[in-house]
């Protein structure tokens, strides 16, 4: 690792220890081991790598732990209720025993099971009987034509646009904290409130799009920190057709997708090409791909859940109960987070998005403390774009969310930029961009705003 950071000294980029154990199996006694995720309708994504064969126990935990890295990456960048895997008895049993009720991967498997409807299973299976790779690519969004709403639901403001053949004639972001906030009437009223405002600038709705953070199936929330404090019997009884309801209310057509996708479209129709992986930077770390052929995968893409650490000091997420996840690096947790690594203390009482106010003002103010936040988030993206790359195929890297506003935004490119250039020259070809300020902060709202075809 050719660079060290600021703040965090703890950092171990997984992409580098994968890297390293690779290189060290193939001079070794190896062999193959195998893995499928499998979500709805068969769909799934395969991985194959060479383990350690006749390990010693040094090894076996070194085949193991790497392999539970990447079954953690592949779940929640592809999605799926079962896990097969072919190759390792070893290996298996502990991935067993981590994804079950009791085991460390219990929110993972609970999670899983719920989005999908599905019981969540490990599977120990031989050459013969493991799956063949099964594929989709679907249409996303593009549709322009008539008087739209788009919606873009974040965890410290809700933005909305009114859109008219393409063109927005009203944009507005309020303050909320819907994360905070236990009453399910506070997020429906609140969303409904932005959609009348918007419809208040038009003629009429045709079609209404949705941008929010968490994973929807059919339109229909399956999990979302906005609804956090929310208690499950209302969540199923409102909250997982909200979204619907509301539309149904205000009379038109909706499509809810995740934030990350809509990011990676506003990039395509901004961009004009394909194989964009779209990051939102805000109160989570929100992710969402563009395929090469224009299209979804029908991934999550829920990146806030992907490790990208590899170090076992690295901060817990509260939520998922793991380490070294992307929402600890890339959001506003993540400049937080390095603020106090170094030294900085807050103010009492403040929220997380004031927080980071507080530190976009040092920044504006020249603190090279701040600098050296942007910096370190910069290093992290860097090495993080070679291992998302392990899954998707990159052409544009897209920034976007509240994190990267401002000076500090720049700071994190540039330096992203560097690292992947001096580290990882077969990514060099990757361009990472950011739209201009404003679109960076409502570009959500107008892309979702194109996502459903008026019939």
């Amino acid at each position: 690792m050719k660079y060290s950071l600021n703040h965090d000294k703890h950092f171990m980029p997984m992409i580098e220890v994968l890297r390293d154990f690779k290189a060290n199996v193939l001079k070794s006694e190896h062999k193959t081991l195998k893995i499928c995720v499998e979500r709805n309708n068969g769909y799934n994504f395969i991985y194959s790598l060479e383990i350690y064969a006749n390990p010693t126990p040094e090894q076996k935990e070194q085949n193991y732990q790497i392999c539970e890295r990447l079954v953690k990456s592949i779940l929640w960048v592809a999605g799926g209720y079962k896990i097969y895997i072919c190759g390792d008895e070893y290996v298996y049993s502990r991935i067993a025993d981590d994804y079950s009720l009791a085991g460390a991967r219990a929110f993972d498997f609970v999670t899983m099971a719920n989005v999908y409807e599905s019981d969540f299973e490990v599977v120990l299976t031989t050459e013969e009987d493991f799956p063949a790779e099964k594929k989709v690519s679907l249409a996303i969004g593009g549709h322009l034509n008539g008087c739209r709403i788009g919606f873009d639901a974040g965890g410290s403001d809700r933005k909305v646009s009114a859109v008219i053949d393409g063109e927005v004639v009203y944009s507005e972001e309020v303050v909320w904290f819907p994360k905070t906030n236990s009453d399910y009437r506070y997020h429906y009223e609140g969303i409904k409130q932005a959609m009348l405002t918007a419809a208040s600038k038009m003629p009429r709705v045709d079609a209404i799009g949705v941008s929010s953070a968490g994973i929807y199936i059919d339109n229909k929330i399956k999990i979302a920190s906005l609804f956090l404090k929310v208690p499950k019997e209302d969540f199923d009884a409102h909250v997982k057709t909200m979204y619907i309801d509301i539309a149904k209310e205000i009379g038109a057509p909706i499509e809810v997708a995740n934030d990350g996708d809509v990011t990676a479209l506003a990039g395509a129709i901004d961009i004009g090409d394909t194989g964009i992986l779209g990051i939102a930077m805000g109160t989570s770390e929100a992710g969402g791909y563009i395929n090469l052929s224009g299209n979804l995968n029908g991934w999550l893409s829920e990146l806030a859940f992907v490790p990208v650490d590899f170090s076992k000091d690295a901060m817990v997420d509260e939520w998922s109960g793991d380490i070294g996840c992307g929402v600890k690096y890339f959001s506003q947790d993540g400049v937080i987070k390095l603020a106090e690594y170094a030294g900085f203390t807050f103010e009492e009482g403040l929220s997380p998005a004031e927080k980071l106010k507080v530190i976009q003002k040092l920044m504006l103010e020249g603190s090279e403390m701040a600098k050296g936040i942007y910096e370190d988030i910069g290093t992290y993206l860097g090495y993080s774009i070679a291992y998302y790359s392990e899954f998707y195929d990159i052409k544009h890297l897209l920034l976007l969310g509240r994190v990267t506003s401002g000076k500090g935004g720049d700071i994190i490119m540039e330096r992203a930029r560097e690292v992947l250039k001096a580290e990882f020259p077969e990514y060099a070809h990757i361009s990472i961009e950011m739209p201009d300020e404003n679109n960076r902060r409502v570009g959500q709202s107008i892309a979702a705003a194109s996502l459903t075809a008026i019939k």
